[in-house]
C-alpha cells in the first residue's frame, strides 16, 4: 500500500457563494469521508482555515524568522486534504476524482516518498 496526499486547491474567495452551497458541499464530503473510513484508504484528512491564518517559520543564518501569510504568493491555495492508504495512483485518482465532485474544488493527487510508522 502507498499513501497518498489528495490536496484540495482554491483561491481566498468564498469557496461556497451561500450558507446552502456549504452546507450540501459539507455534506457531499461527509459521505466522500464516510466511504474512505469503510473501504479502509482513510489515514487523515481535514480542512485548512484561511491563508491569511498561516504563518512561515524558517531557519536563515543561524537564527529563526517568523512571518505572516502563507509561504507562496498565489492567487491559489490548499484548502484541505485527505492522506490516504491505497494500492496504487489509480485507486488514489478514483478517490480523487469522488472528492472533487464532492468538494466543489481542484484535488491534487502526490505520492509520499515514504512515510514511517510507529
Amino acid at each position: 500500500m502507498t499513501h497518498y496526499l489528495l490536496s484540495v486547491h482554491n483561491d481566498d474567495t468564498p469557496v461556497y457563494p451561500t450558507p446552502e452551497d456549504a452546507e450540501r458541499a459539507y455534506a457531499a464530503t461527509g459521505r466522500v469521508n464516510t466511504e474512505m473510513q469503510a473501504a479502509g484508504v482513510w489515514v487523515f484528512a481535514g480542512g485548512l482555515g484561511p491563508s491569511a491564518a498561516a504563518r512561515v517559520v524558517r531557519a536563515r543564518d543561524g537564527a529563526i524568522e517568523r512571518t505572516d501569510g502563507p509561504y507562496l504568493e498565489s492567487k491559489e491555495h490548499i484548502g484541505g486534504f485527505w492522506v490516504l492508504d491505497v494500492a496504487d495512483e489509480d485507486e488514489a485518482l478514483a478517490w480523487a476524482e469522488r472528492a472533487t465532485v464532492a468538494c466543489e474544488g481542484a484535488v491534487e493527487v502526490r505520492p509520499f516518498q515514504g512515510v514511517a510508522t510507529s
